[in-house]
């Protein structure tokens, strides 16, 4: 009785472990190529600043890269600092600008280099009662404040507003520190990446996108509501902007990346993929094929995407991408962080992305983007200078 029991035990374990196997099974099974030294997922919760976290863990491996000790950045010093001067650039304008928590991920660079940056641990960025960035309540406030300095009916501004705002921003995020210990020296924000980051320069950054309605080879301002600043990128064809990400992760070096992830192809549950489906009515037997026939309009589109396993992807053109951000289908939405390469069971290359949700997926917040995702849905990248081929420099002019 003590051996049959102790087998049905075994059995019912047994079935247990293989019942919760299948419930972590994405049906994409991926083999890790490459993986470049990054820090770990952190979540920005209910806040549209995904460019801070984006750019913040893009830094974080420039240091690992350049032999720096690990160190988690502030992404709320970031948000702080960009906010007072969307605000500036707002009221100068009239309101004729763009407000908000969003941003381009050029803006890490902006702060670094006008600002500094300081350790998470020195500027949490949670002053308001909150163990986790939830950005409603500031987004509003905020944007309310500097609406209401542009409409007030004084006929002229007063010199104070300003300090209004930032008394309200840092009611929300905390105090700037003039001066901050940090592992036992002092620095200032900016001296923390003159001295603790060894200099790292801004300067040394390139943001790359690929449209036809400018020359390549050439800068323009890129026509989306977040690119606040007004900042240049370089602009170059579809398969060099591809060559360039290519190229920076086979020599050692990171990508921020910029993306629509408003796409049914970006699986935001437990598949954790990002992929640009084409059905193939050859690649069905007879019988699915016959059973296809017979589904409406919506039942197709819903198998399509069903992402149940790999699948054939569309052939992405530079036409395609165009027309995409053309009709706004391709906004500019989200910021993440390309960290390696890897492969699903049939041998097809994916990126490997660290995204900002947290662990909110099977594989602990990284996802897997398809090479089609990246070249259909990408709307800036953002490399260190020397991460670009030698020959595409010369044609960028750096």
């Amino acid at each position: 009785m003590k051996k049959v029991f102790s087998m049905v035990v075994l059995f019912f374990c047994s079935a247990l472990l293989v019942q919760a196997q299948d419930k972590k099974d994405t049906s994409y099974k991926f083999t890790l190529i490459k993986e470049l030294p990054h820090t770990s997922v952190k979540d920005q919760y209910r806040s549209g600043t995904c460019w801070s976290f984006a750019g913040a863990s893009f830094i974080e491996s420039e240091l690992l890269r350049n032999g720096k000790p690990e160190v988690d950045i502030s992404e709320m010093f970031l948000v702080n600092h960009c906010y007072r001067d969307k605000a500036d650039r707002y009221v100068r304008m009239q309101g004729n600008t763009n407000f908000g928590g969003g941003g381009l991920l050029h803006d890490i660079l902006y702060v670094m280099k006008n600002y500094g940056l300081v350790p998470e641990t020195i500027y949490p960025g949670l002053s308001y009662g909150e163990k986790k960035h939830v950005h409603g309540e500031v987004d509003n406030l905020l944007k309310n404040m500097v609406t209401s300095v542009v409409q007030n009916k004084n006929r002229k501004i007063s010199p104070v507003w300003s300090v209004a705002f930032q008394k309200s921003a840092d009611a929300y995020f905390g105090d700037f520190p003039d001066e901050f210990k940090y592992q036992g020296k002092k620095y200032t924000p900016k001296t923390f990446v003159s001295d603790y980051c060894g200099g790292i320069n801004a300067d040394d950054y390139v943001e790359i996108t690929s449209f036809t309605h400018h020359p390549f080879y050439q800068q323009f301002v890129l026509e989306v509501p977040d690119n606040w600043l007004w900042e240049n990128l370089y602009n170059v064809p579809l398969n060099e902007m591809q060559q360039i990400i290519d190229n920076a992760l086979d020599k050692g070096f990171t990508v921020a990346w910029a993306s629509d992830t408003s796409e049914r192809g970006f699986a935001t549950s437990q598949k954790g993929v990002a992929v640009v489906p084409e059905f193939s009515k050859a690649d069905l037997s007879d019988t699915e094929a016959a059973k296809w026939d017979k589904l409406s309009d919506t039942e197709k589109d819903k198998e399509l995407y069903k992402l149940s396993k790999p699948g054939k992807e569309k052939v992405i053109t530079q036409e395609m991408r165009q027309a995409a951000f053309d009709s706004q289908e391709t906004t500019d939405d989200h910021a993440m962080h390309i960290i390696g390469t890897a492969k699903d069971q049939n041998g097809t290359l994916y990126y490997k992305i660290k995204n900002s949700w947290g662990p909110y997926n099977s594989y602990d917040g990284y996802f897997y983007a398809s090479i089609p995702y990246v070249q259909y849905k990408t709307t800036a990248i953002l490399v260190h200078k020397n991460a670009v081929p030698q020959e595409l420099r010369k044609k960028l002019g750096f």
